[in-house]
């Protein structure tokens, strides 16, 4: 964005014209450090259209006993005029957001010293659309077994753009599950399993127009599964036939895209629906009674994959597909989309809660629905 301001000076201003644009607030220190970054704004400035280049930002933050200023912007000093026209451009990243919506103080000295101009300037710090890296994308597959790609817009109001035609013959698998979910960026790598029970790993090329690498044969004998689920790291779980649960690890050969098979536990055919997290965020599941729950991964190792599992709400089976998704809207935090019985896409924003037990607290649907659009029981498969 660009600032734009003009300053009229009194007569006989003897130069040269300092200023300074303050925030009025100061900001306080996180148990992390600074609540911004170091180079929260970039910025040029211009004076009665000659260009200065970059004016310096100084974003100091109290840490405890200390008294330091507000946020402030270095303007360009200058030879005095009637009139003074300001114009500063502010390239901003999303930690601005702590700023908030300030007025501005700016203030003018001459070269004694002397305020000769001063007014209030409104600032308003609100977070852009997300580059394509950090926007999701949700993947549907067609009665025909064409695949389709909808990316994210960054806009919960319309969270996706038109869909776009990934390629055919995708009804060859039984199921697909991301192991890294995907973004409108292109990236975001799958596993499928075919009707043979070979299981076959599609990489993210990083292209939005063509998202996926040839495919690579993982290995067969994955039939014996009913269930397959990527925990948002590059792992697999995968539940069989008695309900026992066992997880595949990542590694990272290329040969070899799993270590050897770790039981988890059994009763896990209580629930009806096993679908990933959006994000890095493990595994959301549906039980008989409509309840769902949050398995959150234990981020340790060596132990057991996931913390006790957290209870998100009633009411689910009104769904027939539910998916996770990567952040569709701007608050960083994975989304979940799921269509009703009538083909109703609804989406729920992801919310930040904290939960005995966890240090930082983890990320699950929020209690909010709002609806996309109608028509999406074109698809068989949602992912």
């Amino acid at each position: 964005m660009t600032l734009r301001f003009t300053a009229t000076l009194p007569a006989g201003t003897r130069g040269p014209v300092t200023a300074v644009l303050r925030m009025p607030g100061r900001l306080a220190a996180s148990a992390g450090g600074s609540p911004v970054s170091e180079d929260v704004i970039r910025s040029t400035c211009t004076v009665n259209g000659v260009a200065y280049g970059a004016c310096p930002w100084h974003m100091p933050y109290v840490r405890a006993g200390e008294e330091v200023d507000p946020p402030s912007l270095d303007l360009p000093t200058v030879p005095a005029a009637g009139t003074l026209a300001y114009a500063v451009t502010m390239d901003a990243d999303r930690t601005a957001v702590a700023l908030g919506r300030p007025d501005a103080r700016v203030e003018l000295k001459d070269s004694e010293g002397t305020v000769v101009a001063e007014g209030t300037v409104r600032l308003d710090f609100v977070l852009a659309t997300p580059p394509a890296s950090q926007r999701g994308a949700l993947h549907a597959r067609d009665k025909q077994g064409v695949l389709w790609r909808y990316e994210g817009t960054g806009d919960v109001t319309r969270p996706f753009a038109t869909r776009k035609r990934v390629g055919g013959g995708w009804n060859g698998y039984t199921v697909v599950t991301p192991l890294f979910s995907a973004t409108a960026g292109g990236t975001g790598s799958l596993v499928a399993r075919d009707r043979a029970g070979v299981l076959w790993y599609y990489e993210g090329t990083g292209k939005p127009a063509a998202p996926f690498a040839p495919r690579e044969r993982v290995g067969g004998g994955w039939n014996i599964y009913t269930a397959l689920v990527g925990t948002g790291d590059g792992s697999l779980v995968a539940r069989d036939r008695d309900g026992v649960l066992w997880t595949y690890e990542k590694t990272y050969d290329s040969y070899s895209r799993f270590k050897p098979r770790a039981r988890v536990g059994g009763g896990w055919n209580t629930y009806n629906a096993l679908v990933k997290s959006g994000g890095w965020d493990g595994v959301l599941s549906r039980d008989k009674d409509g309840v769902l729950w949050k398995y959150n991964p234990q981020g340790c190792i060596p132990c057991a994959p996931f913390e006790p599992r957290q209870r998100i709400g009633g009411g689910w089976n009104i769904y027939t597909v539910l998916a996770g998704t990567a952040e569709l809207g701007r608050d960083e935090f994975p989304d979940l989309v799921a269509r009703d019985a009538a083909g109703k896409l609804w989406l729920y924003q992801g919310v930040h809660v904290y939960q005995p037990g966890s240090l930082w607290g983890r990320t699950v649907p929020g209690s909010k629905r709002s609806l996309i659009g109608g028509g999406w029981n074109v698809y068989d498969l949602m992912f």
